[in-house]
């Protein structure tokens, strides 16, 4: 029995293939968060460059031999598996700026607790909100659509197949106006209960000061807030099925774009 001899170029297109799965992996949603083990990112990461080597088109023309040649082509590997995250990530930043905006209404700008995510301070309506958000992508299957975008990336963009152009840089800053879009959706009913509820309030103060306006207050809105979160609940999860709908398409045309295409 023979063991096949495995070259240079063969370990090379294996490392580019799990390093761009890799960069998926680390900013996708749930396993990209810092909560899961390194451990368990890279064997996840490990464990699909193998199913997928096999089936990804090597180039018709041998790399350029080199160290600087060969840390180019993997840097351009793992900004195609980062903007493809990227396009994830968007949506739920704008999860948690909308949970800022209703925290902030309801009286809760200074009530916040610590993401185990980023391990930085957030407000808890915007926590809650997060985690929801992210029950709601393993329910619509927003993990299976990314997944499948791992292997369409490499259907559509070969390895050192990467062409940056302005169209990519204007649709990546294109994606990122979408934090305030998401949060706009997310945030605009409760805002504007919240809006109305202090516009009442101030009236009552007006009429009647005999009332302390401030101790009723307070608890009133928040009261009305979690009420109206409630409430609210099948709007958000109506938005955000749209918006994982969408990721598909998003991230097709992102990868067009790097391939030069102009297409949408």
């Amino acid at each position: 029995m023979q063991i096949p001899m495995i070259g240079s170029e063969t370990l090379e297109t294996f490392l580019l293939v799990f390093l761009r799965t890799s960069a998926i992996v680390a900013t996708m949603p749930i396993l990209g968060d810092r909560v899961v083990p390194a451990r368990v990112k890279a064997g996840f990461a490990l464990l699909l460059a193998g199913l997928l080597f096999p089936v990804v088109p090597t180039g018709a023309e041998p790399p350029e031999a080199g160290l600087v040649p060969l840390a180019l082509r993997m840097a351009s590997e793992a900004v195609i598996g980062v903007v493809i995250g990227f396009a994830a990530q968007v949506i739920f930043a704008g999860v948690q700026l909308a949970g800022e905006l209703i925290g902030f209404q309801m009286g809760f700008a200074i009530v916040n607790v610590i993401d185990p995510v980023t391990s930085a301070q957030v407000s808890i309506i915007s926590e809650f909100q997060y985690l929801v958000a992210l029950l709601l992508f393993l329910i619509f299957n927003g993990h299976h659509s990314f997944l499948a975008a791992i292997a369409e990336s490499f259907r559509l963009l070969n390895p050192l197949s990467l062409h940056a152009s302005g169209s990519l840089i204007a649709a990546i800053l294109d994606l990122s106006k979408g934090i305030f879009v998401v949060a706009a959706k997310l945030s605009a009913p409760l805002v504007a209960v919240m809006f109305f509820t202090q516009i009442g309030l101030g009236i009552v103060a007006r009429t009647v000061p005999q009332i302390n306006i401030f101790i009723v207050g307070f608890p009133l809105q928040i009261a009305i807030g979690l009420l109206f979160l409630g409430l609210c609940m099948p709007v958000f999860a109506f938005v955000l099925e749209r918006m994982y709908g969408g990721l598909d398409g998003q991230i097709r045309m992102l990868l067009r774009l790097m391939i030069g295409a102009t297409g949408s």
